[in-house]
């Protein structure tokens, strides 16, 4: 994983690659360059294509980050186009890997036994709440216990888990045949 100060590399590769953004996938730059995968996001952000620039840009220096322009922006941008591409075939794909390989968290219920869960948000707007966790066995949201408790709860949109689940139907577990 890069650190604040790693050598030069992408941007994506060094936001992803932070501490505390476990929970994140690497948005494709060619999913990123499509035009129509980022329609109505030009008004969410001021500076738009500047700020695509800098997402976009292969050879990014963690030196200058915070000499640019605001870097909550830049992640504001980013974070809504993951939203978007989680919901793709090959987003649902790598996000499928993480959840699998447990990389969000287990259930902290009992009954549960270790359920893997997924990230969800509480609202698809920016800076309104947290990223929270939700389970798919008994259907409830909990709070991470890591870092990644920092990330916007937006960066994963309320129906993430949903989405999944209709993708992926296999995968969703029956409900605990304890009662709580």
């Amino acid at each position: 994983r890069p650190f604040a100060s790693a050598p030069v590399c992408s941007w994506i590769n060094w936001y992803t690659g932070l501490q505390g953004h476990d929970f994140l996938c690497r948005v494709p730059s060619d999913y990123i360059m499509d035009r129509f995968n980022l329609t109505g996001l030009e008004t969410s952000v001021p500076n738009f294509n500047l700020i695509l620039e800098i997402i976009l840009d292969p050879k990014f220096s963690a030196d200058d980050w915070d000499k640019t322009m605001d870097s909550n922006l830049v992640e504001k941008l980013y974070g809504l186009i993951h939203a978007r591409y989680i919901l793709t075939s090959h987003g649902v794909e790598n996000m499928c890997k993480k959840y699998e390989r447990g990389e969000f968290g287990i259930c902290p219920r009992v009954y549960c036994k270790g359920q893997n869960t997924l990230p969800v948000g509480l609202s698809d707007e920016w800076a309104h709440s947290n990223v929270k966790l939700y389970c798919p066995r008994c259907r409830d949201v909990f709070q991470p216990r890591s870092r990644c408790c920092l990330l916007d709860g937006a960066i994963f949109g309320t129906g993430f888990p949903h989405m999944f689940f209709m993708q992926l139907p296999e995968l969703r577990p029956q409900p605990p045949e304890e009662k709580y």
